[in-house]
């Protein structure tokens, strides 16, 4: 994996790894579990599409947000304070979501209390750790925790589905909320302090970056660069095609005539299928460049946009699995690119930093497409228009990587003049 030879052994790096996955899948899996919630909850508390849909946007907007701090908050306070924060923060807002009877009560539990979690424990943390300890592979290695996006989707909205049978939409978060809780005594005994120091190798780039006349990259640095405003875009505009859709597609196939715990299943299987697109990608991009991978995960969520368009005339079990091979395969894959592009664009620097910032693009996009989407369907009584939201996005973000010189050639090309220095 790109180890150096006189750093810590493979284990080591296998736990890490693994701890960083099991962490985003917690983040991510939450987050995506919301699409379950979505009817239970607008009943119960008796809310409007629009109105419910907006918790969601609240808790990527509270993501995006909080992303940027997040990433100060791994580079400056270490893992110990920022995982510690995040499943607090998680853990408190799905057990105050379970008491809530208002929807100001559920916009600040569900919303913007568990949108902080998870930018805390998720991908932010994820690159800026891996980022000190791997050098060689960088795509293969980012996208092995990037697939626990996949695999939250597989795991919790049918295991909440499951809890929604038996209980009601507050006792399970309740259940949920205290199962979250119950991880932090466990996660602060793990050897945090050691995982943030980073390798050796690390230490050296970082000490030689610093040493020179600019320095170890930073935020405002990295802002000065066309790479990191194109990565911006593209992490705006994919998630702006992604959250257009996954919140509503199981409420979508519940009003086509699927039953419930199918529809759950379905969603749920494009997160399974995202896995192996994950992992897949970054042997992929790492070998065929990152440009032209990026080029094939737009066109087959594309494809998969169009077939769950189709379901709407054509109620199909065919067309729901085109939808979830299409869309599910290339779910999240462009995540593992940008990941990789900002470690390897800027190298040395304060990675979770500015990985944070960038991820500010992925909760706008979020949640403008989750409340866009939400709003287009009560103005017009269907997802046709949010469907042509979500390719809209889809194909902005393939012309940003299409044209832009800095994404094409993976160079960090001044954007604005770095201030003179007397």
């Amino acid at each position: 994996m790109g180890r150096d030879a006189d750093e810590p052994g493979r284990g080591f790096l296998i736990a890490l790894v693994l701890f960083t996955f099991l962490m985003n899948l917690l983040a991510r899996g939450t987050a995506d579990a919301f699409a379950v919630f979505l009817l239970p909850v607008q009943q119960g508390l008796g809310l409007s599409r629009p109105q419910i849909t907006l918790a969601y946007a609240a808790n990527m907007l509270a993501y995006g947000t909080a992303a940027p701090f997040a990433g100060q908050l791994i580079d400056r306070l270490g893992a110990r304070v920022t995982y510690g924060f995040g499943l607090a923060s998680l853990g408190i807002g799905y057990l105050l979501a379970g008491f809530a009877t208002e929807l100001w009560h559920y916009l600040i539990a569900a919303g913007v209390l568990a949108g902080l979690g998870s930018a805390a424990i998720g991908m932010i943390a994820a690159t800026a750790l891996l980022s000190r300890w791997f050098t060689n592979r960088i795509g293969s290695v980012m996208s092995l925790p990037y697939a626990a996006v996949g695999v939250g989707m597989l795991l919790l909205p049918p295991t909440t589905q499951l809890l929604l049978a038996r209980y009601d939409w507050r006792t399970t978060y309740q259940i949920l909320g205290g199962a979250i809780l119950l991880l932090l005594p466990a996660v602060l005994l793990l050897p945090l302090g050691r995982i943030t120091g980073g390798s050796r190798h690390w230490r050296g780039v970082r000490a030689t970056a610093s040493a020179t006349a600019a320095g170890p990259w930073t935020v405002s640095s990295a802002m000065r660069t066309q790479a990191f405003w194109g990565l911006f875009c593209v992490y705006l505009f994919t998630s702006i095609a992604a959250y257009s859709i996954m919140p509503h597609s199981v409420a979508y196939l519940i009003e086509k005539g699927f039953d419930p715990l199918s529809a759950a299943g379905a969603f749920g299987l494009t997160g399974m299928l995202s896995v192996a697109g994950m992992l897949s990608i970054g042997l992929i991009s790492d070998r065929f460049g990152r440009r032209r991978t990026a080029m094939l995960s737009y066109a087959s969520t594309i494809v998969g946009i169009i077939s769950l368009m189709l379901v709407a005339l054509w109620p199909s079990s065919a067309l729901v699995y085109a939808f979830v091979l299409f869309f599910g395969l290339m779910q999240g894959v462009r995540g593992p690119i940008i990941v990789a592009m900002v470690a390897v664009l800027f190298r040395g620097g304060g990675v979770g930093a500015i990985y944070g910032t960038l991820s500010l693009a992925m909760g706008l996009g979020a949640a403008m497409g989750a409340w866009a989407s939400g709003l287009l369907y009560a103005l017009t009584g269907s997802y046709w228009a949010s469907f042509l939201l979500a390719i809209g996005g889809a194909l902005a973000g393939l012309c940003t990587f299409w044209f832009l010189p800095s994404l094409r050639y993976e160079a960090s090309t001044p954007a604005i003049p770095a201030p003179t220095r007397r």
